[in-house]
């Protein structure tokens, strides 16, 4: 649990004050650049506090000046720590709904233009994460999103969700993507206890949405191409 305590020391002691100075201050400037910079800066200092190292490959593989809509593959609540830093830029997140009413992190997250997801499933809020996420890929953001909804039992990719994909179809912005390794082993599911060790980050080749004539055959662009990394790297 020595790791686990550590990394939540550190986004605790760190990240409460950065955001009582970094939130009003932001929103007196208008412009959330700084403290989205604070932030990625904590949470790779709580991971590395944790013992936790990450490995990047495949950077190169990210088109440079646009707004990319990153989907990773999800084994492990380790992920989104260890992904977010090392995403050139800034980007936006699709995350419950819930999570925005925590004080603090959902002023933040709102400011960040982080996409508030429902779990009813309805078709009105679905559209409306899709335009929220629009607005943010407009705005110059990436997206990130992990396509599956939530973490695999076994590594093995579940069934995706179409959000992705109704937003590339709309925005025709690039999708990146990334195969995330090791995290499982280090905080399995349903655990909070942490084991040091090697996190890796892969992105994989663009995918345009021009390229594809309908958003299942984009999907299963996507999806295979996560598969075939997932198959060679185990």
């Amino acid at each position: 649990m020595f790791a686990a305590l550590r990394m939540l020391s550190v986004f605790v002691l760190l990240g409460v004050p950065a955001a009582m100075v970094g939130i009003p201050w932001s929103a007196l400037r208008g412009n959330f650049r700084r403290m989205y910079s604070w932030g990625m800066g904590i949470i790779r200092l709580g991971v590395k506090f944790a013992g936790i190292r990450v490995r990047v490959e495949g950077k190169e593989n990210i088109p440079a000046g646009e707004s990319c809509i990153f989907l990773s593959n999800h084994v492990s609540n380790l992920d989104p720590p260890v992904l977010l830093p090392v995403i050139p830029g800034m980007t936006s997140v699709f995350l419950k709904k819930s999570l925005m009413k925590i004080p603090l992190l959902g002023t933040a997250m709102r400011m960040g233009k982080f996409v508030p997801v429902s779990r009813g499933h309805s078709k009105e809020d679905a559209q409306r994460s899709v335009e929220y996420a629009a607005d943010a890929l407009r705005s110059g953001l990436h997206i990130t999103i992990f396509p599956e909804g939530t973490r695999s039992p076994d590594g093995n990719l579940l069934p995706f969700k179409k959000g992705a994909f109704f937003l590339a179809a709309e925005t025709a912005a690039p999708m990146v993507p990334i195969i995330i390794q090791g995290t499982a082993k280090m905080m399995r599911k349903g655990s909070l206890k942490i084991y040091p060790g090697e996190a890796v980050v892969k992105f994989l080749p663009v995918i345009r949405p021009a390229d594809y004539a309908t958003r299942e055959d984009l999907m299963d662009a996507v999806r295979s191409a996560m598969e075939q990394e997932l198959a060679r790297s185990s």
